[in-house]
Order: structure tokens, then C-alpha cells, then sequence
């Protein structure tokens, strides 16, 4: 269930993020801690502001919409 819902989230920033030649997908979900894992891919995974990106694209698209998440992470 909280997959999916990180999953319709992301998809929301997706194209966003193909416009650049990029994309992000969903490695691990802890449901207890409230921890996804993600992994930036395309020219985002070599960008250098693909840190940014995660904070300020993907970590908070997330949060808003699936507030049981508490931390995103880029491994």
C-alpha cells in the first residue's frame, strides 16, 4: 500500500525529471521507520545537483503526498 502510494507520487515528478534525461525508481521501502530508498538514474545519477534534486524534488514530493514517510534516500 505504501508503495504504491510513493509510486503515484513519483509519478508526478517523473516527467520533470525524463525532460532532463533522467528518472527515479523506487529501491526499498521501510514502512516501519518510514524510510524509501531511491536510486537516480539516467543523467540524474551523475548530475551534481542530483542532491538538490532529492531534497528538493523527489524527497518533497514524496513527503507531501505520503506523510508517513519520514526519509528519503539516495543510495
Amino acid at each position: 500500500m505504501l508503495r504504491e502510494k510513493v509510486e503515484e507520487a513519483l509519478n508526478r515528478i517523473r516527467p520533470a525529471l525524463q525532460a532532463d534525461g533522467g528518472d527515479v525508481e523506487i529501491v526499498d521501502i521501510d514502512e516501519k521507520n518510514g524510510i524509501v530508498k531511491v536510486q537516480l538514474q539516467g543523467a540524474c545519477s551523475g548530475c551534481p545537483s542530483s542532491q538538490i534534486t532529492l531534497a528538493m524534488g523527489v524527497e518533497r514530493a514524496i513527503k507531501e503526498r505520503v506523510p508517513e514517510v519520514k526519509q528519503v534516500l539516495s543510495i
